[in-house]
């Protein structure tokens, strides 16, 4: 089985990156193919990988730039890497894994983080919201392109991998895929977290400061709190969300894997306001022993263990709206009880996600499909 990896772009470290890096720790030999590679921006773990990029990198100098200019630079660039001298694609994709070139009769594996979030969902974005006039007009073109290419190369594929049910019902909504699709939940590295033996009064958001994360809900309320609160991360909306933010609100970013490990193990609880279809760091926080608070949708119904009755068999506060006065209350909540968690249950929740069980679903799942798909294909 001669197998490369593509991911999207390795321009940062998140959920979607610890999914390609587990797919080269299931077949190391495998290359990651990909749009831009920036090693400093990312996991290090990559370093030790072959990594091809297309002629993309050249302009992509970090994150901000590399979204600037996808449409239509990234796009074509994409489309021109070559990967058809492998006999099986596995992806790791959101918006432009998809589009690589792959060989006729290649079995390609999509693992499908959420169908392209500028194409079908752009109300997700401030820039698509907030634009009148011909600003919205050339936008609403630029997202028709998009679905037109997104959907063409979506059509290449021969299995989808979800990482929860409803991104595999917006799958099938957006790609029109058929049959059942398999989910395997991504995976978190349990091992690089650890429970403190105490814990500071702060609390922990990490993320990227984009407008769909809801990080402006998060300042909001703790503006009105006075309560300490760090944000780890950097994006397109940083400007913006520093400058509404209160001195209680302190911005971090570039740390060591060791320092934000010790920022989630000493934090109060974690903050989550966004709706996501999975969501690794509530796993991260829970591997960290801390509870987290969290828009009760999405991921989080899958990965967390609701507050109700017993707070020792709970590993979050689940707030039911995104508004300020629900997460306010949630808050209110979490400072009378965040001693009664059971820390050591919550790690129990998060082992359940573990990197090693991934890895293992994700050999099973390939070398399965690999030889049914080689068997019907030499049949034809």
């Amino acid at each position: 089985m001669k197998i490369a990896i593509v991911h999207d772009d390795l321009m940062r470290r998140g959920g979607a990156e610890q999914v390609a890096r587990c797919f080269h720790d299931a077949f190391p030999e495998a290359p990651i193919y990909t749009l831009a590679y920036q090693p400093d921006q990312t996991y290090p773990d990559f370093k030790n990988s072959v990594v091809i990029t297309s002629w993309f990198q050249k302009l992509a100098a970090d994150e901000n730039k590399m979204k600037k200019l996808f449409f239509p630079l990234g796009l074509m660039a994409m489309r021109q890497l070559d990967a058809t001298a492998y006999d099986v694609i596995l992806m790791s994709s959101t918006y432009c894994a998809k589009y690589v070139k792959v060989a006729p009769g290649a079995l390609v594996i999509n693992y499908c983080h959420q169908p392209f979030r500028l194409a079908w969902y752009p109300e997700s974005y401030a820039e698509f919201v907030q634009a009148k006039g011909l600003k919205k007009l050339v936008l609403r073109s630029v997202i028709a392109a998009l679905q037109h290419y997104d959907f063409k190369a979506a059509q290449r594929t021969n299995y989808f991998i979800a990482n929860t049910q409803e991104t595999s019902e917006k799958i099938k909504d957006k790609y029109k895929a058929q049959g059942e699709i398999e989910v395997i939940y991504p995976p978190v590295n349990s091992k690089q977290f650890y429970v403190s033996a105490g814990q500071k009064n702060y609390y922990l958001m990490v993320t990227r400061l984009e407008y769909y994360k809801r990080v402006d809900l998060a300042i909001d309320a703790f503006n009105q709190t006075g309560l300490p609160l760090l944000i780890v991360g950097t994006g397109t909306k940083e400007s913006e969300l520093k400058s509404k933010a209160k001195n209680n609100i302190i911005f971090k970013s570039g740390l060591s894997g060791s320092k934000l490990s010790q920022l989630y193990a000493e934090c109060r609880a974690f903050i989550f306001p966004q709706h996501e279809d999975f969501g690794i760091t509530p796993l991260e926080a829970n591997a960290s022993g801390r509870p987290v608070i969290a828009y009760g949708a999405g991921g989080v119904l899958n990965t967390m263990i609701p507050l109700q009755d017993t707070i020792e068999k709970s590993t979050a506060i689940f707030f039911q709206e995104q508004k300020v006065e629900a997460l306010l209350q949630a808050i209110k909540q979490m400072e009378e009880i965040y001693l009664e968690f059971n820390s050591d249950f919550i790690r129990k929740n998060a082992l359940r996600f573990d990197e090693s069980a991934f890895i293992q679903a994700i050999q099973n799942f390939v070398n399965l499909k690999y030889q049914t798909h080689f068997k019907n294909f030499i049949s034809c």
